[in-house]
Parts: C-alpha cells; sequence; structure tokens
C-alpha cells in the first residue's frame, strides 16, 4: 500500500498547490503541519538542504520545492486529471511561466507589501506590469493550461486565492476587472473548483497575517528582499490557522 505525506503549514500558496493536485489525482494523503518555529526532526530529515515546506514524501522517498512535487504528482500518478500537456513546447512554456511567477509575480507582491514611500510606488508598478503579462497569457482561454485545469493553474493559484487579503492591506486593486478581465474571469472560474472552495483558508486569518508582515517593515531586524518577504508570508506559520506570524518564525 502507497504511504503519501505532505509536510505543510496552513497558509502556505506552496504547499496548497500540491493539496489540489493531490485532491484532483485523487490519492489519499497524510498532512502533517509543521511548526517552522520549531521544525520537527521528520523536515530537518526530510529537506535537510533548505528546511522548508512543502515536503511530499512518497513510500519514505522526499520531493521537494512545489513545483517539482506537481510534476511528480503529475507523472506518478498518470491516470487522472493529467496536469502538463503532452507537447514538448507547450510543457516547456507552462514551466517557464510557472517560474516566472514564483520568480517575479509573487516576490513582487509580498515586496510591495514590505516597501514604503517611493519604494513601494515603484513595488506597486512591478507588480502590476507583471499582471499585465499574466492576462495576456490567457487571451480567449478559459484557464492557463487552455480548456480545463492544469498545472499553470495551479502555479498561479496563490493569485486567486491571496488577492482579497493583499487587497485589504495594501489598497491596491490586485485583480481589477477593467485591467485585468481575463484574470478575474479565470479568477472566479478557479475559486469555484471543488478541490480549490474545500481547501479555502480563512480569508480573516489570511488578512490578519499580512497586517502583521506590514507591520513588521519597521522593525530593524527586517533588512529583507522580495524573496525574505514571500518566506515571511507563506512560511512564517506556527501550522495552525490561530497562531499569526512572529519575527521568530523563519523558513530557515
Amino acid at each position: 500500500m502507497e504511504k503519501v505525506q505532505l509536510f505543510t503549514t496552513w497558509s502556505s500558496p506552496f504547499v496548497k498547490r500540491i493539496v489540489w493536485a493531490l485532491k484532483l489525482k485523487n490519492v489519499e494523503y497524510e498532512i502533517i503541519y509543521e511548526d517552522l518555529a520549531n521544525k520537527s526532526p521528520e523536515l530537518l530529515k526530510y529537506n535537510p538542504i533548505h528546511k522548508k515546506i512543502p515536503v511530499l514524501v512518497h513510500n519514505e522517498i522526499p520531493i521537494c520545492e512545489s513545483l517539482v512535487i506537481l510534476e511528480y504528482i503529475d507523472e506518478t500518478w498518470k491516470d487522472a486529471c493529467p496536469l502538463l500537456p503532452k507537447d514538448p513546447l507547450d510543457k516547456a512554456n507552462e514551466r517557464f511561466w510557472a517560474k516566472f511567477g514564483d520568480d517575479q509575480v509573487l516576490p513582487s507582491f509580498f515586496g510591495y507589501v514590505m516597501k514604503q514611500g517611493k519604494d513601494q510606488e515603484e513595488a506597486k508598478e512591478i507588480a502590476l506590469a507583471h499582471l499585465k503579462r499574466i492576462e495576456q497569457l490567457l487571451s480567449d482561454k478559459e484557464f492557463f493550461s487552455g480548456e480545463s485545469l492544469g498545472f499553470l493553474d495551479l502555479a498561479f493559484g496563490w493569485l486567486a486565492e491571496n488577492s482579497h487579503p493583499l487587497e485589504v492591506v495594501t489598497g491596491l486593486k490586485v485583480l481589477d476587472e477593467d485591467s485585468f478581465p481575463n484574470l478575474c474571469t479565470w479568477k472566479n472560474k478557479f475559486l469555484d473548483i471543488p478541490v480549490v472552495k474545500e481547501s479555502w483558508p480563512d480569508q480573516e486569518t489570511l488578512i490578519a497575517k499580512c497586517w502583521g508582515l506590514g507591520r513588521s517593515r519597521s522593525n530593524k531586524r527586517y533588512k529583507r528582499e522580495e524573496d525574505d518577504a514571500v518566506d515571511a508570508l507563506a512560511c512564517r506559520d506556527s501550522g495552525s490557522p490561530e497562531s499569526l506570524p512572529s519575527d521568530e518564525n523563519t523558513c530557515g
């Protein structure tokens, strides 16, 4: 019998894409919540390099990095709901844009939360410029991956799920219907998918986490770039919705 475990925190967008993929593939799994202020021996054993979540453990073999895990899930459980396209060029394009989302788009939004004054205005322009690129990817398609949900939709799922909390905290209308009609349509369709609905996080708690991240800008200990801001919001939890970020809860 196969044994599948997922090491996670309750709100990480990097973990949510894995949860969605496993549910779409009808894979039974055990979810293990981590306290990243006090990382478990198992997490350090399975991810000794980065010491971060998510980690998927399949029959005692760990797989790390969320986009890598998505591909592993798609290749391992092929019968249900294929995620990546078969065409090599289409597959390469989806991998490229998924990495662009993680390396450029996501950090730009959390960078906006962390910065102030002129730097924050510049960060806003960068974030909106990235959104325009993503808007063009959709064109007339139902989903990023075509007529059905796929790999790239799961990779960009954080945008649909976290757009409202970011809007509340920053005052930046992340997905404006006039500027980003394709993204707004996609967001509504994505959030209406059953496996996404049932893992929908508590929005008020997410907003509180965003506020906590924003307040940390005035803390002199926070000399961080955009990628650290992503870690701060995405990974700094205690493993339960009731606990909000603290300065010590870093991803390591």
